[in-house]
């Protein structure tokens, strides 16, 4: 089982990679999000690996950090989400996106990803809701981290101190900070917020 490669960075294609180790070219599938953050050709290059093996094939799945593997790994639970689908949806969202939209059971960024209709897209957030929300610290531990996070704080804790329950208050906040952008005022993300609520 492969579970790493380090090499060097021998060809990129619109789905994958070529990394040469020792001499030997190994063909690895990537999201686009991963592809994106490697360098040119000839370049070092380190990717964390899935390995699939099956009867007719193995294939090797490439990313850039554990994350992303993780939620590869998470998406491919959930009935009728293969391999190839799981790449599209981590090439169409972030894992800090992929958490919003599971705890706000809101399927429709979901069908932005090649391959994944509505009906799908519920799936995922219905099936993956407790599990996501189990780890619920790990969103909030990602808008901590983000800019403006003070501010972002602050305003959930005033919604919930209005009575709104805090996984409805952090969603309202994502929503609004996405809308207003790099605002740094937080009655005006406090008013936002309570406007995406009011939908």
């Amino acid at each position: 089982m492969i579970a790493k490669l380090t090499g060097v960075l021998d060809s990129i294609g619109a789905d994958g990679v070529v990394i040469d180790v020792g001499g030997v070219g190994y063909a690895v599938y990537c999201p686009s999000s991963t592809l994106g953050t490697l360098g040119a050709p000839g370049s070092a290059v380190s990717l964390l690996i899935e390995t699939h093996v099956r009867e007719d094939h193995i294939h090797l799945y490439g990313f850039a950090n554990d994350e992303a593997r993780s939620w590869f790994r998470l998406l491919q639970t959930v009935q009728g989400i293969g391999a190839k689908v799981a790449l599209a949806i981590l090439a169409a969202l972030s894992p800090a996106e992929l958490v919003d939209s599971i705890v706000a059971q809101d399927h429709v960024p979901l069908t932005k990803a090649n391959g994944v209709g509505a009906k799908l897209a519920k799936r995922v957030t219905i099936e993956l809701k407790d599990r996501v929300a189990g780890a619920i610290a790990a969103p909030v531990r990602a808008v901590a981290a983000a800019p403006g996070a003070d501010v972002a704080n602050e305003a959930v804790s005033a919604l919930v101190n209005l009575g709104y329950r805090r996984i409805e208050a952090f969603t309202a906040v994502s929503a609004a900070k996405r809308t207003l952008g790099g605002t740094r005022r937080v009655e005006d993300l406090i008013r936002a917020s309570l406007q995406e609520l009011s939908r």
